[in-house]
């Protein structure tokens, strides 16, 4: 029983230790959330929101495991507007209360996540100060990456935007990103062939090789080279309003 209690609670240390959302947190505001967290094994393709669905728990992805937020445009397309990994939640951590999913949300990278039910994340952020304030931060660096998403869209190249995707990926998954081209081509929300032109591109210039299923980082700082400034900006925001360590937790939102 003792073996049991100890596996379980290395399983919730790695988790915790894992999100850089959840390893800001003191030991006093840990306490309102572990008892009621969960680790699950979440597949590729999971479907973990959907659209319109009431959010009755939130995901804090650690290891490897991406999810992909996409808004549906109608004709079965979709497009995505943000991905989260260890960095951060997703489910209903900056709402208030409950409240329907606006996102359809996929697992793009197979990996663990702590589930807690919203229940306790409501009760947690009234009872602490420092847990609610650093999902408000959450909340901010969230609506950030949107917005970047969308001023790339609309400014940066093809190859531009996929390089800063592959980077974002990396972080998160490793240097191996199982992901096939017609997948990256959806999440960006352009034809598959204009995808295949850019990874190619990629390719000759040797920073990166497509393999059956699957993209491999080769040459990172070079990638850095050909995205657009929006991941760096991305995360120095995440970085100035988070941090390693969640200090300065009297900052407001915005």
């Amino acid at each position: 029983m003792l073996d049991v209690m100890t596996a379980d609670r290395e399983r919730l240390d790695a988790g915790f230790a894992g999100n850089r959302l959840l390893s800001t947190f003191p030991q006093d505001a840990r306490a309102l959330l572990e008892p009621f967290a969960e680790r699950v094994e979440l597949g590729a393709g999971d479907v973990v929101l959907r659209r319109g669905a009431d959010v009755d728990s939130s995901l804090f992805p650690f290891g490897a495991t991406m999810i992909s937020m996409l808004v549906e445009i109608g004709s079965g397309r979709s497009v995505e507007v943000a991905s989260i990994g260890r960095e951060g939640a997703v489910g209903g951590i900056v709402s208030c209360g409950d409240a329907p999913a606006f996102t359809h949300s996929v697992v793009l990278v197979a990996g663990p996540a702590l589930r807690i039910p919203m229940s306790a994340l409501e009760s947690a952020k009234k009872a602490s100060p420092f847990i609610a304030n650093i999902f408000c931060r959450f909340s901010d660096y969230l609506l950030a990456e949107v917005m970047q998403s969308v001023a790339c869209s609309a400014f940066h190249s093809i190859e531009q935007r996929a390089a800063g995707w592959l980077l974002t990926a990396q972080d998160r998954a490793g240097d191996r990103i199982a992901l096939t081209q017609e997948a990256l081509a959806g999440l960006l929300g352009v034809q598959r062939t204009s995808v295949n032109a850019a990874i190619g591109a990629l390719e000759e210039e040797g920073l990166i090789i497509g393999r059956r299923g699957a993209v491999e980082v080769l040459d990172r700082a070079g990638l850095i080279a050909r995205a657009c400034e929006c991941y760096g900006i991305v995360e120095r925001h995440f970085a100035g309003i988070i941090g390693p360590s969640g200090s300065g937790g009297s900052a407001g939102c915005g």
